[in-house]
Order: C-alpha cells, then structure tokens, then sequence
C-alpha cells in the first residue's frame, strides 16, 4: 500500500469517486403565520395557523414538463455551488425568487436525505422555518417557475397534493412551531402590545389542543401567575382594563423582558 508523507499528498490522490455522491443540493423553507378574523362584536378573533405554499409550473423555463408540476410545495430550490451559498442563504433567495418575500428570520430544523424522495435523482433538502406575522407576507406574488402562492389553514394542506416529501417536511414542521410556541413567547408576535388573556389564549391554541391551554379553568387561573407578562398599568400606576372582546371589563397584560429556559405554559 502506497504511503503518503503528507497531507497535500493525500490530498493529491484521493479519490471522490469511490463514494456516491448526492445528485442535486436544496433547501425548502416552511412559512407560517397566524391570521384573525372577528365574527362577533364581543369576542375575541378567531385565530388559524396558515403555512405559505408555492404551486409548481407545469413546464419549466425551457417548456418541457416540470418534474412534479401542478403540484403544491414549500418555496425552495437548489443551491448554487458556484456563487458558494449555503443552504441558509440559498433558501432565502429561493423564498424570494418564487414569492416575492425577504427579509424574514428562518431556522433551520431538518435534513431530509432519503435515496427515492425526489425522482430526478438522490437530492439531499437542508429544511428551514418561520413563523411570523401576516404582515411580513402580505406582498407574496408567485415568481420563477412558481405558478401560484397561498395560504392555507392546516387542516386543508394535508389534503393538498403535495410535491416530492414536503408532507413530512411540513408535519416536522409543526412538530417545531408547537414547540416553539409554548416554550418561548413567539405569541407576542400575533397579539397587541396590551392583550386579554383569551387573546392570548386563542393564538396559543392555534397549534394544537393542549388541555392545560384549552381549558380556561386552568389556563385562566396558571397565566395571570406567568413571570413573563405583567399587568398593563395606566399613568396613574392603575390596572387597565377593556370591552373590545365582551361586554364586561377584562384586564389587559403585556410581554416583559422575562428569559424563559424551558416550557412556559405549563
């Protein structure tokens, strides 16, 4: 067996082909928000999780037909070796290439590298999300070879046709943003700065049907107790107080400057 004195020797004659190397390199971004609605004068907003889908073209640029065309899917694509992205900054210039939104923080939470989930070949997808306000979206336009760009509540989007694996991407998702959701205050995003504590409620219970959340017995007696939010006081240091959401007096609260390290809300 050849022995090689040095690194760059090594280097010299290694070689890449022995091993079996991906066909293609992506990044897919899952966006979600939160949208409210009010049906009744005296009561809080109905409140729905909504996750930002991209429609595939049927044809691509050059006009033959788009692999998984027609399909719904997570804004994303591949990443470009030769201007030296990574799979970061390859995703947000995806998201805007195909729906016309930037500027959004995303965390990266998954790595999806199965040999058959995509046809053209062996495609490794870095997976990011974003849970963020209605507001940082509301300029989405279908761009690139995107067709279409909505929104839609997570009930409906599992019976959606869905492109490549981005069932399972989008079900790890909402495994992330729940845990995101109770166990920081990423609420505050979706509420005034001076909130009741239904309101705060009803965000919360937009993830998932958690019993110490969804029973009010519970909620109502645990929340006002939480370290991180505090009474809202007028100028004269006073409790203050609304009827936006019933027709008795409710208090309002706000966020504080609190550090949680683990679950909040129970």
């Amino acid at each position: 067996m050849t022995k090689f004195r040095t690194e760059e020797e090594v280097l010299a004659h290694y070689d890449s082909s022995k091993y079996q190397t991906p066909d293609g390199y992506t990044a897919d971004i899952a966006i979600f928000t939160i949208t409210s609605e009010k049906t009744e004068e005296k009561a809080p907003p109905n409140m729905t999780l909504k996750i930002m889908l991209i429609k595939r073209a049927t044809r691509d640029a050059e006009g033959n037909p788009n692999i998984e065309g027609g399909k719904w899917a997570l804004p994303g694509g591949f990443v470009d070796a030769n201007q030296k992205e990574t799979a970061f900054i390859a995703a947000k210039r995806e998201l805007k290439e195909e729906t016309n939104v930037e500027g959004l923080h995303v965390q990266h939470f998954g790595v999806y590298d199965e040999i058959d989930r995509d046809p053209r070949g062996w495609m490794i997808s870095n997976a990011f999300y974003a849970i963020v306000p209605e507001t940082y979206i509301e300029q989405r336009q279908a761009n690139d070879d995107a067709d279409d760009v909505e929104l839609f509540d997570i009930e409906s989007v599992f019976t959606l046709p869905l492109a490549f694996d981005h069932r399972k991407i989008i079900s790890d998702a909402l495994h992330f943003i729940k845990r995101d959701m109770i166990q920081t205050t990423v609420a505050k995003n979706f509420l005034p700065q001076e909130f009741t504590l239904s309101e705060l409620q009803r965000v919360l219970l937009t993830v998932g049907e958690d019993p110490r959340i969804s029973n009010d017995s519970v909620f109502f007696t645990k929340a006002p107790k939480l370290p991180f939010i505090e009474k809202a006081l007028d100028e004269e240091g006073k409790p203050k107080k609304t009827k936006r959401n019933s027709f008795r007096p409710s208090q309002l609260y706000t966020f504080n400057d609190f550090e949680m390290v683990e679950s909040i809300y129970h």
